[in-house]
């Protein structure tokens, strides 16, 4: 059902979407709470998640992001009945960059910076090996990424709700009250056709967080070798071949050889980020499946742990003195 546009009530199967992925946000809480207290290399990724959230990019990332996100409720995108789904993706597009940017941004200064400038060697003197080092580090930098799509995200999900009120009362439907009430109760609950609305980025916010996920990986492998501009252009590249994964696969099957080599070596070493990019599915009016998210997680997480393992082989043999 396309819950932008079609009136009434999430049904059954819509609520137990949210309880799932509500789920899994406080496993996921849970999981790097006790990563933080129970492991050496949590106190590296404690120190790097405060020193993250403290520098003035992420603060100035945050504010950019709930700028605009908030501004997008009231500026008209001229798309008919389509404003809702317009802000939607709009939003979507904001928290990914943002949250690539503090994770790219972090990586560099917080791997590369602390390489080349001797502090890493003082940590590794300390009862703490590389492998957990290079841990430490991508769950703090994934941690501060996390609390900054909670917050644009949170901000987003209320502003989805207040922005299908406007929709609704453009597309002729007629005022579209804030809350509902239930005869013979005088509580009002949130209005079901709004909460729709607001429901229906969750599962985009998720994919939003699992392509953030990829990129930090990628950016802390990088950042063991490169320092802060070659890894931004390096991420940069990895980003835009990435979506560009459908055109390799097609490339592949072109009878010049090369072009074929390449195309599946790109198609095949390069996360594929155009699955997790859900534009084309908003722009059609078209939920997000809860089965095609999970498939998701499980591609990021095989991902994240190959792109960890491609940077315990690169800083293991790095000479820090």
């Amino acid at each position: 059902m396309d819950l932008l546009t079609e009136a009434g009530r999430p049904d059954a199967v819509d609520r137990n979407e949210v309880l799932w992925l509500a789920g899994v946000a406080i496993m996921l809480f849970a999981g790097l709470t006790l990563f933080n207290y129970l492991t050496r290399a949590g106190a590296i990724a404690r120190a790097t998640w405060k020193e993250a959230m403290r520098q003035p990019v992420f603060i100035l990332l945050l504010a950019v992001g709930l700028l605009l996100v908030i501004a997008n409720v009231y500026i008209p995108f001229f798309a008919m009945d389509d404003e809702t789904k317009m802000f939607i993706d709009c939003g979507l597009s904001t928290i990914l960059i943002c949250s690539l940017l503090v994770a790219v941004w972090t990586a560099s200064t917080s791997v590369a910076d602390e390489i080349e400038g001797k502090t890493a060697m003082t940590l590794l003197s300390k009862p703490i090996n590389r492998r957990q080092f290079v841990l430490g580090k991508y769950f703090g930098i994934l941690q501060a990424v996390l609390v900054l799509i909670v917050v644009l995200g949170g901000v987003m999900y209320c502003a989805t709700y207040v922005k299908f009120g406007f929709d609704w009362k453009e597309t002729g439907h007629g005022p579209l009250e804030m809350f509902a009430t239930v005869e013979g109760s005088r509580i009002p609950r949130l209005e079901p056709n709004r909460l729709a609305a607001a429901n229906s980025i969750l599962p985009g916010l998720s994919l939003t967080f699992m392509e953030a996920a990829v990129m930090t990986a990628v950016s802390v492998a990088i950042s063991t070798r490169l320092p802060m501009l070659p890894n931004i252009v390096s991420c940069l590249a990895v980003f835009v071949i990435g979506h560009l994964t459908p055109v390799l696969v097609a490339s592949s099957r072109q009878d010049i050889e090369f072009v074929k080599f390449f195309a599946n070596l790109f198609a095949t070493l390069l996360p594929a980020l155009d699955n997790l990019n859900m534009s084309a599915a908003i722009s059609a009016g078209k939920s997000i499946p809860i089965n095609y998210v999970g498939l998701n997680a499980v591609y990021t997480a095989a991902y994240v742990a190959a792109a960890i393992f491609v940077a315990f082989i690169l800083f293991e043999d790095r000479d820090l003195a």
